[in-house]
């Protein structure tokens, strides 16, 4: 892994469309290398979306799950760096251990990292409000009073113009959360890299590569949503195969000095 010392800057790679399907084979591919360590760090991030139905419906705010399940997959860049490091070892060719993998994962308190994730959490949390000013202001205050535990109003014609806008605003929100994290985490687990360097090569990595991040956008975008359902269990497969493939990626798009 890093070392104390910082980490030269690395050089941006221009990457093609063939490039993300090798990704994706190779992230299939450390998926199946280590299947219960992918599920096991999936598992954590699906039980807190259940974990949040479950509260939610408990509570009749049960039209909560509509923004929430269109803005919970923000959080998914930091959940996937147990997923980084696993395919960091693979690649090293190095023994996979729990205590090894667990511990690597545990010391990034310590790092940068937490820093990326304290900007997740707060990019959720302003879509979620956003979410909710969307909803009262096409919806109605009343309606969100009263909706309790139906969701019958997102089947009226405002319902569903409303469901659109917030898939729409939804993925704007996702789409800078992505330029901003995805080459950043993995470069942080790897490499002794302040955040916000970090930060600007993700950035830069994208602009450069815009085009064909954006085809990848599109990939995981809808397989994300879909993997929401049901009850987010899909995301126990889709996450560790994205969470690798992104490590993939991200080695191609940043060439380290020697």
């Amino acid at each position: 892994m890093s070392q104390n010392e910082p980490s030269p800057t690395p050089e941006i790679q221009i990457i093609s469309v063939n490039d993300l399907f090798d990704a994706l084979k190779k992230g299939w591919g450390d998926y199946k290398k280590a299947p219960l360590m992918g599920l096991f760090f999936s598992a954590a991030y699906v039980a807190g979306g259940i974990v949040l139905y479950l509260v939610l419906a408990a509570s009749g705010k049960i039209w909560w799950i509509m923004p929430i399940s269109v803005g919970f997959p923000l959080i998914a860049p930091f959940a996937a760096v147990g997923l980084f490091e696993i395919s960091r070892q693979l690649e090293a060719n190095e023994p996979l251990k729990w205590g090894h993998v667990l511990g690597v994962v545990f010391a990034e308190r310590q790092r940068q990292i937490p820093w990326v994730g304290a900007i997740i959490v707060i990019w959720f949390l302003f879509y979620m409000l956003i979410a909710h000013m969307i909803f009262a202001l096409m919806l109605g205050i009343r309606v969100m009073t009263h909706i309790g535990t139906s969701l019958d109003v997102f089947l009226t014609p405002a319902g569903l113009l409303f469901i659109n806008i917030e898939l729409l605003v939804g993925a704007v929100f996702a789409l800078l959360l992505f330029a901003i994290t995805f080459v950043s985490l993995p470069l942080l687990l790897h490499k002794e890299i302040d955040f916000i360097t970090a930060i600007i090569l993700s950035i830069q990595s994208v602009k450069k590569n815009f085009a064909v991040l954006i085809v990848w956008f599109i990939i995981i975008g809808p397989m994300m949503l879909l993997s929401l359902v049901p009850m987010f269990l899909g995301l126990l497969i889709t996450l560790p195969v994205l969470g690798h493939a992104t490590w993939h990626l991200y080695r191609k798009l940043l060439l380290h000095p020697a």
